[in-house]
């Protein structure tokens, strides 16, 4: 039977950067954070990265958690 083992978490902010010109799509930047606790739960990480958005100049438009996982055979 396989098992997925959780190897490393991160969070990453994305924020709005204005339009592009040439295109006319939405423009964002990232700030990742990386060494996230595994075990962190989503208001947890939710309110740490709203912490941070309120120190940025730019408005946040979304926040990310990325999970990787080693699948393995027990």
């Amino acid at each position: 039977m396989a098992v997925a083992e959780l190897m490393n978490s991160s969070l990453r902010l994305v924020f709005e950067n204005g339009i592009d010109e040439d295109s006319g799509n939405p423009s964002f930047k990232t700030k990742s954070f990386t060494n996230v606790k595994g075990s962190a739960t989503a208001d947890q990480l939710y309110a740490i990265a709203t912490a941070v958005a309120a120190l940025q100049e730019l408005p946040l438009y979304n926040i990310e958690r990325n999970d990787s996982s080693d699948i393995i055979e027990e």
